[in-house]
């Protein structure tokens, strides 16, 4: 996919390796017919000799091969390059309170191994770990067609529970389970597994999934067992700006009701109890009209665009929750609240644990 906001490519030595990563971005986004040296010169900014460096360079480490030959403009036909897929991969994990899912995706993001099963998160930190290690060798170990001798497992992505510390790699205090805090999950995996462990908070994981670029501002909403949201600006998930501490995002527990039913946060009224509870009850249509003034908040509050719906209680019954979102904001437009533009709402098109997978290969086409 095309980046609209990808910056230019830099013709000076030490930034080869950011070179390097905006050529695979593009050979990523081209997919099986590839591209000519040409037209990624031309859309990094590079010049054709760094062009040709670059991609020598990354034949030769395995990651680009040769996809044929384009259509001739005048002199010989050009040479077209593709991103090869199974050069490596990356695994991720959703650490979710009640199940663990784990897949493992090649360079181009396609998901080429899965397990998914039950979970119980109030087990402790000792059961939790010794599950997501076990699920994470068996889609290490599952052959498939991609494999090519010596492909690489480039590292292990995983999305839990917030508050956390992204760059200590250690939980908070999730919200109902105390016992987790302070725990050093990353470091904990990677003694286990002996490979890199990357650790995200679950709703930043969705919003990295749902891959949106370009300017403006657009949140991803998470109901599950709990309810959260991911916010993308600019292109970027934004995760807060205290020391990595990933805090951003915690729209479940924004009051809607004063001295409303306890939330297990410890307030009173919070979104996320009221939405929960209309699920629990099987009013459904409620629940998306609660979810959809807590969207509308957030919306006022920050501009947003385009709101993406995701988790699964929303995968269960996805046609009740687009529509009640979307009445609610288009009600609050009407009002000149959120202003001229409608929101667009729709669908998260990928997964929390393939956003936890991109936590590793992000680096490798140029995302932080």
């Amino acid at each position: 996919m095309k980046r609209a906001n990808r910056a230019a490519g830099v013709n000076l030595p030490g930034l080869r390796g950011h070179n390097a990563a905006l050529v695979l971005d593009l050979l990523r986004g081209a997919g099986a017919e590839g591209l000519g040296r040409g037209e990624l010169a031309e859309r990094t900014g590079l010049t054709p000799q760094a062009v040709s460096k670059i991609t020598a360079r990354l034949r030769v480490e395995g990651l680009v091969a040769e996809a044929g030959r384009g259509a001739s403009t005048g002199g010989k036909p050009r040479t077209l390059l593709r991103l090869v897929p199974g050069a490596g991969h990356a695994v991720g994990a959703h650490l979710d309170r009640d199940e663990l899912r784990v897949v493992r995706v090649d360079l181009a993001g396609r998901v080429v191994a899965e397990s998914r099963g039950g979970l119980d998160f109030a087990a402790g930190p000792a059961a939790v770990v010794a599950e997501l290690v076990r699920a994470v060798q068996a889609v290490q170990t599952v052959r498939t067609a991609t494999d090519g001798s010596g492909t690489a497992v480039l590292g292990v992505g995983v999305a839990a529970p917030g508050p956390l510390d992204r760059s200590a790699g250690v939980l908070g205090r999730v919200t109902g389970f105390p016992d987790w805090a302070g725990y050093p999950l990353r470091d904990a995996l990677e003694e286990r597994l002996g490979v890199r462990v990357e650790l995200d908070k679950d709703t930043h994981a969705g919003a990295a999934a749902a891959a949106w670029s370009g300017p403006g501002a657009g949140a991803y909403l998470h109901l599950g067992t709990g309810l959260g949201a991911g916010l993308c600006l600019d292109g970027e998930v934004y995760r807060g700006g205290r020391d990595g501490r990933s805090g951003a995002g915690e729209f479940g527990h924004q009051v809607l009701l004063l001295d409303g039913p306890p939330c297990r946060c410890g307030a009173r009224g919070c979104v996320e109890v009221l939405c929960l509870a209309a699920v629990a009850r099987g009013d459904l249509a409620e629940a998306s009209r609660i979810l959809g003034e807590a969207a509308a908040n957030l919306v006022a509050l920050l501009d947003v665009e385009r709101v993406l719906l995701g988790g699964r209680v929303v995968a269960r019954s996805p046609e009740v929750f687009l529509a009640g979102v979307a009445e609610v904001l288009r009600a609050r437009a009407r009002a000149g609240v959120l202003g001229p533009a409608e929101v667009e709402v729709s669908l998260a098109g990928g997964g929390v644990a393939e956003g936890a997978a991109d936590l590793i290969l992000g680096p490798l086409f140029g995302r932080s």
